[in-house]
């Protein structure tokens, strides 16, 4: 709402798959705030223009004012209702005599079965519907859309397409922001800065949508957990988007909404441009007429028979809905641009806990595999559509999955073969031992002049190839398995949210750059038992090497150089996860059942690989 740009031309609308009157009363007093901290962002040049994020910020105790101080404290007691309410556990009576829009929980409603709900908060025709220095507020809209069990609800990218639907009703503005709810603004003026691309006369009427980098706010200096991949933020989305194939990420994105809505690009021969469908335009309603209208769009049967999940909004059937959309919005004509400004436009809560991180890239790899499996596979429904290398560029993320096959075989086989003294690459005096080496130093060279170019301490590159390590052995390796159950029918897709809340003591070891393991999950249990499979491989390998060349010390081992490089850097890379398994006593550790079973594991594959 704070955007550094005309109230009047914007229109906030808050999507709220739960239905929960919390979140509802929440909207209602931020609304209350904002007439309050807009104008004091005018006033002052407020940056970032959240409040949460402006005034946990240190700079903003040297600007302290009296005005600073009032809007403080209009900002705690604000936090302090909306937290009481939550603790109290019901909105009370007054607050909802108060406001019309609470009697559609008088019905006692659940997560997964209440009816759809519509409600406008802002306006901005009502006289209240001004800040405290009579400037028009933004509209701002709270929506639930219908969910019952027996629906489908199509997770995200069917609360998207009720959110596009609504908003087309409501305020039907041309290009619209797609924001995570765990993202906020970083600068207010991204706006301006995205309608340079959508408003060139020249080159811009063929740009669906501008995506941005997910950044965070909560990182670390050296990034323990690897997020966010400034490698690909800065060298690999820039390089899609040189080919006007920029992914859209699901978030920080603004489109063209004829775009998003399955309108093809089509230029002819003259240069003149044709849509298929032609734009209808916004009929005035009274907001009780608005309402009803927008709930009879996002009720569980609209969509029933309909193109939506298919050729308009987003598409449906898969857990990473935004890149298979953002495919199908090129092969219909339309190009994509990748903006990564100095100032970042949006930052975001990167998760707090190794098992967050690696729930979080479960579900990309499984989706975007499903998607390579699919007839959206790039090679295939993009041909002829997309670049050749933009299609390439795609099956870098859609193959995620199956590279956990390849990391799996080196992260055991060697470790294996060193306890039988079984070579598995050529003697270090070979000649075919240097394009082992070479490609080995090359790669790992160029990895780190990459990460340093995009700011990377070398900590920071060491921790991204533990986690590089740790979501291919695990994390890619189910989604993996899951994908082929799937692809087999024997599940469904489902949705696992990734979770951005860390208690006290977590928050406190992350910020110490202490890895979060905590449970005896089955990823956990397989970093656990990999890290003591290396152990065994790399200790007793060398010890069994040496007695079965005592005379030939040197010889034996130069048969086994290479190989107890690859186990002896696993067993580098895992000192966090030995330190985890023996040393720490800290509810971030891995418990001992988690030790228990990693170890009866890599003694059974052991013995059964010996036997």
């Amino acid at each position: 709402m704070a955007y550094d740009y005309p109230t009047e031309k914007l229109a906030i609308y808050l999507s709220d798959d739960a239905g929960s009157d919390f979140t509802f009363y929440a909207l209602i007093e931020a609304s209350n705030f904002a007439k309050h901290w807009l104008p004091f962002c005018t006033k002052f040049m407020v940056e970032p223009r959240s409040p949460e994020a402006y005034f946990s910020l240190h700079s903003a105790l040297h600007h302290r004012s009296q005005e600073w101080t009032h809007m403080k404290k209009l900002f705690d007691e604000m936090k302090e209702r909306v937290s009481s309410v939550v603790e109290m556990g019901k909105v009370p009576k007054e607050i909802r005599d108060q406001y019309k829009g609470f009697s559609e929980w008088d019905n006692g409603l659940t997560k997964q079965n209440h009816q759809s709900i519509v409600k406008i908060i802002i306006d901005g025709k009502n006289h209240d519907d001004v800040d405290i220095d009579g400037c028009v507020l933004p509209k701002l809209v709270y929506m639930a859309r219908e969910k019952r069990p027996q629906h489908p609800h199509h997770f995200k990218a069917g609360a998207m397409n009720a959110l596009i639907r609504v908003s087309s009703e409501i305020s039907n503005a041309p290009f619209i922001l797609n924001l995570d709810c765990d993202m906020y603004s970083n600068n207010p003026d991204t706006m301006k800065e995205c309608l340079c691309f959508f408003l060139d006369g020249k080159s811009s009427h063929d740009i669906a949508f501008v995506q941005f980098p997910q950044y965070f706010n909560n990182i670390t200096k050296n990034m323990i957990y690897g997020i966010p991949d400034q490698v690909i933020n800065e060298i690999e989305l820039a390089g899609m988007g040189g080919y006007v194939a920029a992914l859209y990420c699901g978030t920080g994105c603004f489109h063209r909404r004829e775009a998003l809505n399955g309108k093809k690009y089509v230029e002819d021969l003259n240069g003149s441009v044709h849509l298929d469908v032609q734009t209808k335009k916004k009929v005035s309603k009274p907001v009780n007429e608005l309402e009803e209208a927008c709930k009879l769009l996002v009720d569980c049967k609209f969509e029933n028979g309909s193109q939506w999940g298919k050729e308009m909004g987003l598409i449906y059937g898969c857990a990473v809905e935004d890149i298979i959309t953002g495919l199908a919005i090129q092969c219909r004509g339309w190009r994509s641009v990748y903006y990564n400004p100095k100032k970042k436009a949006f930052l975001g809560v990167a998760p707090f806990s190794l098992g967050a991180a690696l729930v979080q890239y479960k579900r990309w790899s499984e989706g975007m595999f499903q998607v390579f499996l699919s007839k959206y596979c790039p090679f295939i429904y993009g041909h002829g559509k997309i670049k050749f290398g933009a299609q390439m560029g795609y099956c870098v993320y859609l193959l995620w999955a199956p590279l956990s096959i390849p990391m799996l075989y080196y992260a055991t086989i060697p470790a294996l073969c060193l306890l039988q003294g079984i070579p598995l690459f050529p003697k270090v005096t070979s000649v075919w031992a240097i394009p082992f080496a070479y490609v080995f130093v090359t790669k790992n060279c160029w990895s780190i002049i990459e990460a340093i170019s995009c700011g990377y301490t070398l900590k920071a590159w060491w921790n991204l190839q533990r986690m590089l390590l740790f979501r291919r052995t695990t994390a890619f390796f189910f989604s993996f398995i899951d994908t082929v159950i799937k692809q087999l029918g024997f599940s469904q897709t489902k949705f696992a949210v990734t979770a951005k809340v860390a208690a006290e003591d977590e928050s406190k070891r992350y910020e110490q750059e202490i890895i979060e393991f905590g449970s005896s999950d089955i990823m956990c249990t397989m970093i656990a038992t990999l890290a003591i499979l290396n152990l065994f491989g790399l200790l007793l390998g060398i010890k069994n090497v040496a007695a079965w060349n005592l005379e030939l010390v040197s010889k034996g081992l130069n048969k086994f150089i290479l190989q107890t490089v690859v186990c002896g850097l696993i067993v580098l890379i895992n000192l966090p996860t030995y330190e985890a398994l023996f040393i720490r006593r800290d509810k971030g550790r891995l418990p001992f059942s988690a030790l228990f079973k990693s170890v009866t594991l890599a003694l059974l594959a052991c013995v059964i690989y010996i036997i």
